[in-house]
Formats: C-alpha cells, sequence, structure tokens
C-alpha cells in the first residue's frame, strides 16, 4: 500500500483553500467507445456507457462536439490528501445551500470544482468566505 500525502485535517483544510477561479469555460462532451481523443482535455472519465470528456468550450468548438452549459473550474489550492475526510462534503454543502451545482473532480494534489458559469463569482466568494473561517452569506 502507497504512502498518501496532503492535508487530513478539515480544519486545516477549509483554512487553507485558497480557490482559484480558472478564466475559461468548460463543458462536458461524450463519445462512445472506442476512442482516443488527439487534442487536448481537461479531464476524461471512463464510464460503462463511454467516455465523459471535460474540455475548454473553446476545444469542443474547434472539434465540432454539443454539449448543454457552460461550467466555470475553481481549483482548491490546498493540497488535500485522497484519503481526507470532510472536505468534498463540506463544499458542496457550502454551494448546494447557495443553489449552485458542484461537480467536483479529485487530482492527486488538488479538488476542482466544476460550477455553472453563471453562478461562478457566487460560487468563488462564498469559498473564499470559507477559507477565511467567515460565515458565508448566502442569499
Amino acid at each position: 500500500m502507497g504512502t498518501f500525502h496532503g492535508e487530513t485535517d478539515l480544519t486545516s483544510m477549509l483554512a487553507n483553500l485558497r480557490p482559484l477561479l480558472a478564466e475559461e469555460k468548460y463543458v462536458y462532451c461524450f463519445h462512445a467507445y472506442p476512442y482516443t481523443p488527439d487534442f487536448p482535455l481537461w479531464a476524461s472519465i471512463c464510464e460503462q456507457e463511454g467516455m465523459t470528456l471535460v474540455m475548454t468550450q473553446a476545444e469542443a468548438d474547434r472539434q465540432g462536439f454539443s454539449y448543454e452549459g457552460l461550467w466555470s473550474r475553481v481549483t482548491l489550492s490546498v493540497h488535500s490528501s485522497l484519503q481526507a475526510v470532510g472536505l468534498t462534503a463540506s463544499v458542496s454543502k457550502l454551494l448546494s445551500d447557495a443553489g449552485i451545482s458542484a461537480n467536483i473532480v479529485a487530482g492527486y494534489y488538488h479538488d476542482h470544482i466544476f460550477v455553472q458559469a453563471e453562478l461562478a463569482e457566487t460560487a468563488y466568494g462564498l469559498l473564499q468566505q470559507l477559507s477565511r473561517g467567515e460565515e458565508p452569506l448566502i442569499i
């Protein structure tokens, strides 16, 4: 069994979220198997039905993919462990209480949250408040 690195203390993770809002807009696309893309993806997820492809809107348009909705990516800069407990729940509850969808993708070093593009600034502000230890103001 390998050694896991990164923060596991929930209080410390929340205090060190340091959210970063990416400038690009992202989309989720689908492609049936077999498929090996030859262009930049942000992520791909293999599912029973085929591949979910996460890419910038610009790349999807270049490649002719159809998609529904635009998403913004907020990266939590804290180096959270893959074994950490509570970070995803805390963040998703905060955003859920504000009516914001949270599609969370865990990377080795960071968690990335895809939120509706039109609500990105609100989500980003709430996550900043959480990181500063403030009680997030949800309207």
